[in-house]
Protein backbone atom coordinates (compact mmCIF):
# COMPACT_ATOMS: atom_id res chain seq x y z
CA UNK A 1 0.00 0.00 0.00
CA UNK A 2 1.43 3.61 -0.93
CA UNK A 3 2.42 5.32 2.68
CA UNK A 4 2.62 9.22 2.89
CA UNK A 5 3.63 11.02 5.91
CA UNK A 6 0.11 12.23 7.56
CA UNK A 7 -0.14 15.30 9.76
CA UNK A 8 -3.09 16.16 11.94
CA UNK A 9 -4.06 20.17 11.27
CA UNK A 10 -6.86 21.78 13.29
CA UNK A 11 -5.58 25.04 13.11
CA UNK A 12 -3.87 25.75 16.26
CA UNK A 13 -0.25 26.70 16.33
CA UNK A 14 1.07 23.58 17.44
CA UNK A 15 -0.91 21.55 14.75
CA UNK A 16 0.95 24.07 12.37
CA UNK A 17 4.05 23.82 13.90
CA UNK A 18 3.47 19.92 13.10
CA UNK A 19 2.65 19.66 9.65
CA UNK A 20 5.70 22.12 9.29
CA UNK A 21 7.60 19.46 10.60
CA UNK A 22 6.25 16.82 8.97
CA UNK A 23 6.35 18.09 5.57
CA UNK A 24 10.02 18.29 5.78
CA UNK A 25 9.84 14.92 7.25
CA UNK A 26 8.02 13.83 3.93
CA UNK A 27 10.98 15.25 1.88
CA UNK A 28 13.82 13.29 3.68
CA UNK A 29 11.73 9.92 2.99
CA UNK A 30 10.55 11.10 -0.58
CA UNK A 31 6.88 10.72 0.35
CA UNK A 32 3.55 13.04 0.08
CA UNK A 33 2.17 14.68 2.67
CA UNK A 34 -1.51 14.52 3.83
CA UNK A 35 -2.76 17.03 5.93
CA UNK A 36 -6.10 15.73 7.70
CA UNK A 37 -8.41 17.73 9.76
CA UNK A 38 -11.22 15.52 11.80
CA UNK A 39 -14.56 16.88 12.86
CA UNK A 40 -17.93 15.66 13.51
CA UNK A 41 -20.71 17.77 13.52
CA UNK A 42 -22.85 17.35 17.40
CA UNK A 43 -26.48 18.65 17.52
CA UNK A 44 -27.40 20.80 19.95
CA UNK A 45 -30.83 20.89 22.00
CA UNK A 46 -31.79 25.16 21.93
CA UNK A 47 -33.28 25.03 25.44
CA UNK A 48 -36.25 27.48 25.25
CA UNK A 49 -38.33 24.81 22.70
CA UNK A 50 -36.92 22.29 24.04
CA UNK A 51 -35.98 20.51 20.79
CA UNK A 52 -32.91 19.44 19.05
CA UNK A 53 -31.69 22.06 16.47
CA UNK A 54 -29.29 21.55 13.54
CA UNK A 55 -28.62 24.92 11.97
CA UNK A 56 -27.66 24.54 8.50
CA UNK A 57 -25.83 27.79 8.48
CA UNK A 58 -23.57 26.98 11.74
CA UNK A 59 -22.64 23.54 9.91
CA UNK A 60 -21.59 25.54 6.54
CA UNK A 61 -19.75 28.08 8.44
CA UNK A 62 -17.45 25.23 10.23
CA UNK A 63 -17.32 23.67 6.48
CA UNK A 64 -15.96 26.82 5.08
CA UNK A 65 -13.23 27.39 7.85
CA UNK A 66 -12.34 23.93 7.54
CA UNK A 67 -11.38 23.86 3.80
CA UNK A 68 -9.68 27.37 4.14
CA UNK A 69 -7.71 25.99 7.06
CA UNK A 70 -6.52 23.25 4.83
CA UNK A 71 -6.04 25.08 1.55
CA UNK A 72 -4.29 27.95 3.55
CA UNK A 73 -2.14 25.13 5.13
CA UNK A 74 -1.24 23.67 1.83
CA UNK A 75 -0.64 26.88 -0.33
CA UNK A 76 1.48 27.84 2.74
CA UNK A 77 4.23 24.53 2.57
CA UNK A 78 3.66 24.35 -1.07
CA UNK A 79 5.03 27.55 -1.38
CA UNK A 80 7.73 26.46 1.21
CA UNK A 81 9.20 23.28 -0.26
CA UNK A 82 8.65 23.21 -3.71
CA UNK A 83 9.30 19.57 -4.26
CA UNK A 84 6.39 18.70 -1.98
CA UNK A 85 3.31 16.78 -2.98
CA UNK A 86 0.24 17.61 -0.81
CA UNK A 87 -3.05 16.72 -0.47
CA UNK A 88 -5.82 17.03 1.98
CA UNK A 89 -8.86 15.86 3.65
CA UNK A 90 -11.87 16.30 6.00
CA UNK A 91 -12.67 13.45 7.62
CA UNK A 92 -16.32 13.51 9.52
CA UNK A 93 -14.98 11.54 12.80
CA UNK A 94 -14.07 12.63 16.05
CA UNK A 95 -10.73 13.62 16.27
CA UNK A 96 -9.37 9.90 18.12
CA UNK A 97 -10.80 7.53 15.43
CA UNK A 98 -10.09 9.60 12.36
CA UNK A 99 -6.25 9.98 13.13
CA UNK A 100 -6.05 6.81 14.18
CA UNK A 101 -7.50 5.76 11.06
CA UNK A 102 -5.39 7.91 9.12
CA UNK A 103 -2.10 6.63 10.83
CA UNK A 104 -2.84 3.13 9.71
CA UNK A 105 -2.14 4.52 6.12
CA UNK A 106 0.92 6.50 7.03
CA UNK A 107 4.79 5.77 7.62
CA UNK A 108 4.23 8.37 10.33
CA UNK A 109 1.83 10.60 12.01
CA UNK A 110 2.37 14.01 12.92
CA UNK A 111 0.29 15.98 15.93
CA UNK A 112 1.07 19.06 17.17
CA UNK A 113 1.32 19.16 21.36
CA UNK A 114 0.92 22.48 23.46
CA UNK A 115 4.09 23.64 25.46
CA UNK A 116 4.59 24.43 28.51
CA UNK A 117 4.50 28.28 28.64
CA UNK A 118 8.08 29.28 29.55
CA UNK A 119 8.75 25.52 31.01
CA UNK A 120 10.76 23.31 28.89
CA UNK A 121 8.27 20.38 27.36
CA UNK A 122 4.82 19.53 26.34
CA UNK A 123 1.49 19.38 27.52
CA UNK A 124 -0.02 16.70 25.83
CA UNK A 125 -3.42 16.79 25.09
CA UNK A 126 -6.31 14.04 25.57
CA UNK A 127 -6.43 13.44 22.11
CA UNK A 128 -2.84 13.15 21.47
CA UNK A 129 -2.23 11.05 24.35
CA UNK A 130 -5.21 8.41 23.49
CA UNK A 131 -3.57 8.28 19.28
CA UNK A 132 -0.13 7.92 21.05
CA UNK A 133 -1.05 5.16 23.31
CA UNK A 134 -3.30 3.07 20.64
CA UNK A 135 -1.83 4.10 17.06
CA UNK A 136 -0.18 1.14 15.56
CA UNK A 137 2.43 3.48 13.61
CA UNK A 138 4.79 5.71 14.83
CA UNK A 139 3.43 9.27 16.00
CA UNK A 140 5.76 11.91 16.56
CA UNK A 141 4.40 14.76 18.63
CA UNK A 142 5.55 18.93 17.80
CA UNK A 143 5.52 21.85 19.88
CA UNK A 144 4.36 25.00 18.96
CA UNK A 145 7.32 27.22 17.69
CA UNK A 146 9.49 24.58 16.70
CA UNK A 147 11.28 25.25 13.25
CA UNK A 148 13.50 23.66 11.25
CA UNK A 149 16.25 25.54 12.38
CA UNK A 150 15.94 23.77 15.72
CA UNK A 151 16.73 20.69 14.35
CA UNK A 152 20.15 22.08 13.62
CA UNK A 153 23.85 23.06 15.23
CA UNK A 154 24.83 26.28 15.12
CA UNK A 155 27.59 27.51 12.92
CA UNK A 156 30.66 28.98 13.59
CA UNK A 157 29.50 32.25 14.80
CA UNK A 158 26.86 30.21 16.90
CA UNK A 159 24.12 30.86 14.33
CA UNK A 160 21.57 28.47 14.09
CA UNK A 161 20.20 27.26 10.48
CA UNK A 162 18.42 25.04 8.20
CA UNK A 163 22.37 24.87 6.28
CA UNK A 164 24.28 23.41 8.92
CA UNK A 165 24.43 19.57 10.06
CA UNK A 166 21.98 18.00 12.07
CA UNK A 167 21.84 17.44 15.94
CA UNK A 168 21.75 14.37 17.35
CA UNK A 169 19.22 12.12 16.77
CA UNK A 170 18.38 10.29 20.32
CA UNK A 171 17.03 6.55 21.06
CA UNK A 172 16.02 5.44 24.51
CA UNK A 173 16.83 1.62 24.35
CA UNK A 174 15.65 -1.11 26.64
CA UNK A 175 18.13 -4.19 26.53
CA UNK A 176 15.29 -6.53 27.87
CA UNK A 177 13.36 -5.62 24.84
CA UNK A 178 15.47 -4.17 21.88
CA UNK A 179 12.49 -4.23 19.25
CA UNK A 180 13.85 -4.03 15.68
CA UNK A 181 11.42 -1.44 14.52
CA UNK A 182 12.22 0.90 17.56
CA UNK A 183 15.85 0.50 16.43
CA UNK A 184 15.03 0.62 12.58
CA UNK A 185 13.43 3.91 13.22
CA UNK A 186 16.14 5.52 14.96
CA UNK A 187 18.81 4.06 12.47
CA UNK A 188 16.53 5.10 9.49
CA UNK A 189 16.40 8.69 10.86
CA UNK A 190 19.87 9.57 11.76
CA UNK A 191 21.01 8.44 7.96
CA UNK A 192 18.45 10.78 6.38
CA UNK A 193 19.68 13.57 8.12
CA UNK A 194 22.99 12.85 8.08
CA UNK A 195 22.86 13.12 11.66
CA UNK A 196 24.76 11.11 14.95
CA UNK A 197 22.65 8.59 16.22
CA UNK A 198 22.82 8.95 20.35
CA UNK A 199 21.71 5.71 21.93
CA UNK A 200 20.90 5.68 25.78
CA UNK A 201 20.32 2.65 27.74
CA UNK A 202 19.92 3.23 31.45
CA UNK A 203 20.28 0.71 34.03
CA UNK A 204 19.77 0.58 37.64
CA UNK A 205 22.43 -1.10 40.35
CA UNK A 206 21.02 -4.38 41.65
CA UNK A 207 19.13 -4.74 45.09
CA UNK A 208 22.42 -6.65 46.77
CA UNK A 209 23.87 -3.71 46.63
CA UNK A 210 21.73 -2.72 50.20
CA UNK A 211 24.12 -5.76 51.58
CA UNK A 212 27.29 -3.05 51.34
CA UNK A 213 25.45 -0.55 53.90
CA UNK A 214 24.69 2.01 51.27
CA UNK A 215 28.38 2.01 49.84
CA UNK A 216 29.23 1.45 46.26
CA UNK A 217 32.10 -1.05 45.27
CA UNK A 218 33.86 0.48 42.54
CA UNK A 219 35.33 -2.45 41.20
CA UNK A 220 31.83 -4.09 41.26
CA UNK A 221 29.79 -1.34 40.21
CA UNK A 222 32.81 -0.85 37.23
CA UNK A 223 32.31 -4.60 36.46
CA UNK A 224 28.74 -4.18 36.01
CA UNK A 225 28.74 -1.17 34.04
CA UNK A 226 31.28 -2.94 31.57
CA UNK A 227 28.88 -5.78 31.22
CA UNK A 228 25.62 -3.51 30.40
CA UNK A 229 27.98 -1.50 27.66
CA UNK A 230 28.84 -4.98 25.97
CA UNK A 231 25.17 -5.61 25.79
CA UNK A 232 24.25 -2.78 24.52
CA UNK A 233 27.57 -2.72 21.59
CA UNK A 234 25.95 -6.68 20.86
CA UNK A 235 22.36 -5.25 20.37
CA UNK A 236 23.53 -2.31 18.00
CA UNK A 237 25.72 -4.58 15.81
CA UNK A 238 23.95 -5.70 13.26
CA UNK A 239 22.68 -1.75 12.84
CA UNK A 240 26.06 -0.79 12.73
CA UNK A 241 26.33 -3.28 9.38
CA UNK A 242 22.81 -2.34 8.33
CA UNK A 243 23.36 1.53 8.44
CA UNK A 244 27.52 1.75 7.95
CA UNK A 245 27.66 5.84 7.47
CA UNK A 246 25.88 6.24 10.88
CA UNK A 247 28.04 7.47 13.65
CA UNK A 248 27.04 6.12 17.06
CA UNK A 249 27.37 7.17 20.33
CA UNK A 250 26.51 4.44 22.96
CA UNK A 251 25.49 5.54 26.47
CA UNK A 252 24.67 2.95 29.01
CA UNK A 253 23.70 5.12 32.42
CA UNK A 254 22.84 4.46 35.54
CA UNK A 255 19.89 6.20 37.03
CA UNK A 256 15.99 6.66 35.39
CA UNK A 257 15.55 6.49 31.71
CA UNK A 258 13.48 9.18 31.32
CA UNK A 259 15.46 12.01 32.98
CA UNK A 260 18.80 10.72 30.93
CA UNK A 261 16.78 10.87 27.68
CA UNK A 262 15.16 14.49 28.73
CA UNK A 263 18.60 15.99 29.42
CA UNK A 264 20.06 14.32 25.97
CA UNK A 265 16.84 15.85 24.37
CA UNK A 266 18.56 19.49 24.97
CA UNK A 267 21.24 19.32 21.89
CA UNK A 268 18.84 16.94 19.64
CA UNK A 269 16.87 17.02 16.65
CA UNK A 270 14.23 14.45 17.47
CA UNK A 271 14.19 12.26 20.46
CA UNK A 272 12.88 8.11 19.42
CA UNK A 273 11.44 6.00 22.12
CA UNK A 274 9.20 2.87 22.41
CA UNK A 275 6.07 2.01 23.34
CA UNK A 276 4.65 -1.88 24.03
CA UNK A 277 1.64 -2.92 22.45
CA UNK A 278 -0.06 -4.11 26.02
CA UNK A 279 -3.97 -3.82 25.90
CA UNK A 280 -5.44 -4.41 28.76
CA UNK A 281 -9.24 -3.49 29.65
CA UNK A 282 -9.13 -0.34 30.16
CA UNK A 283 -7.50 0.13 26.68
CA UNK A 284 -3.72 1.07 25.52
CA UNK A 285 -1.62 2.64 27.67
CA UNK A 286 2.33 4.64 27.19
CA UNK A 287 4.76 3.58 29.83
CA UNK A 288 7.00 5.63 32.27
CA UNK A 289 9.70 6.52 30.39
CA UNK A 290 7.40 7.62 27.06
CA UNK A 291 5.72 9.71 29.60
CA UNK A 292 8.47 11.51 31.29
CA UNK A 293 9.82 12.06 27.56
CA UNK A 294 6.28 13.53 25.97
CA UNK A 295 5.83 16.14 29.09
CA UNK A 296 9.27 17.07 29.25
CA UNK A 297 11.61 16.62 26.11
CA UNK A 298 12.99 20.13 24.79
CA UNK A 299 12.69 18.28 20.83
CA UNK A 300 9.94 16.73 18.89
CA UNK A 301 9.39 13.11 20.62
CA UNK A 302 8.79 9.90 17.98
CA UNK A 303 7.01 7.08 19.76
CA UNK A 304 6.76 3.78 17.99
CA UNK A 305 4.54 0.93 19.27
CA UNK A 306 6.27 -2.29 19.07
CA UNK A 307 5.44 -6.24 20.70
Amino acid sequence: MPRNVTAGLDGTPESLAAADWAAREALLRDLPLRLVHAWKWQPYTYAPLGGVSLPPEAMDTERTWVKRLLDEAEAELSGRYADLRISTGEVAEQPVPALLAAAEEAEVLVLGSRGLSGVTGFLVGSVALAVVARAERPVVLVRAGECAEDEHRPDAVGIVSAATPYRDIVLGLDLENPDDSLIEYAFDAAARRAANLRVIHAWTLPPYYAGYGGALDPELTAELAARVRRRLTDALRPWHEKFPGVEVNEHALIGGAGSHLVDASRDAALVVVGRRNRHTPVGSHVGPVAQAVLHHAAVPVAVVPHD
